[in-house]
């Protein structure tokens, strides 16, 4: 696939994302492209953000504000640790592990939600996973950083996915949902987690939870496990990929190869292929209002980078 109409409208910091990613061309050929990404006013913001890693009280998962989300949006572009803030956001990170290897979070849940109501470093399914990735991503020893973490959130999982779990210090909270269920966000951040990781790209567990995000979207008429809807909403074309969305779904299933043939993943592969335009871009049809400096932080124009995200899935097919 050619991507220059691509690059022709793309600002550097996705220039650089797309030599990389989609071009596959060495880093070491980038180094010209990468110093202009990193001089991106918007870019800085995000490394500056990112430092000071602790400093946002994790209290709504899906605010694309989160030190996490910025960090990850990062890396999926191909910076690493070698840029000093990045290198400062894993630091801080591994300052705060359990016991089990997982890493936590600075969080707040109220008593009356079964919390404590005092500030504290704790962990839920739906950030721990991300953490985790954010380390692999970076390339830190999996054994040593990743492995501990992994295995014990493994041990919560189920047949029906990944449920809504906290670590002791969140005392009793639970999302709103049957204690049965999966959470679909968990459940999704696990499934990318586990296609990060060589020995577990084509394990049980992965394509038992990769089954469960298809099943949730055949059923997504009658089942919408703690209030995550996979309807008109959820099929909207939308970036970053930082929550539960048809572009973050079909991101994370298209990097397993046993899905790629599924009727159910080919279904939500032809939704969003029916949204590109002439030109062969896409345009977003929601966007997070804190995003509102982004190409993809508005709903009138393509955006280039939610182009280059659908393009990463329907290269993963090729």
């Amino acid at each position: 696939m050619a991507y220059h109409n691509l690059l022709a409208i793309s600002d550097d910091w996705l220039k650089y994302a797309i030599h990389l990613n989609l071009r596959h061309e060495p880093r070491d050929d980038l180094v010209e492209i990468r110093h202009a990404a990193l001089a991106d006013q918007r870019i800085k913001g995000c490394l500056s953000d990112i430092a000071n890693f602790h400093d946002i009280l994790v209290t709504n998962h899906k605010n694309p504000d989160l030190p996490i989300h910025k960090l990850l949006f990062l890396l999926d572009l191909g910076f690493d640790t070698g840029v000093p803030e990045i290198k400062a956001a894993v630091d801080a990170i591994l300052e705060h592990r359990d016991e089990h290897g997982v890493y936590q979070s600075m969080t707040n849940v109220p008593r009356h939600f079964g919390g404590t109501g005092e500030d504290v470093f704790s962990w839920c399914l739906c950030d721990a996973p991300l953490l985790l990735l954010a380390l692999q991503k970076a390339g830190l020893d999996y054994h040593e950083y990743v492995k501990p973490g992994v295995d014990h959130l493994l041990s919560l999982g189920r047949e029906n996915g990944f449920p809504c779990a906290v670590s002791p210090e969140l005392g009793t909270f639970r999302g709103p949902g049957k204690k049965s269920d999966c959470c679909p966000y968990a459940t999704l951040i696990m499934t990318d987690l586990l296609s990060q990781i060589p020995a577990y790209r084509e394990s049980r567990v992965a394509a038992s939870s990769a089954d469960v995000l298809l099943a949730l979207w055949e059923n997504s008429l009658s089942q919408h496990p703690y209030m995550f809807y996979m309807g008109t909403d959820f099929r909207k074309l939308k970036a970053p990929s930082c929550w539960y969305d048809i572009v973050s779904v079909a991101g994370v299933l298209s990097r397993y190869e046993f899905v790629r043939d599924d009727p159910r993943f080919l279904e939500m592969i032809q939704h969003i292929r029916s949204k590109q335009d002439k030109d062969g871009f896409f345009t977003p049809e929601s966007a997070y209002r804190k995003l509102k400096d982004w190409d993809f932080g508005q709903k009138k124009v393509p955006s280039p980078y939610l182009t280059y995200l659908c393009y990463r899935i329907f290269a993963r097919l090729e």
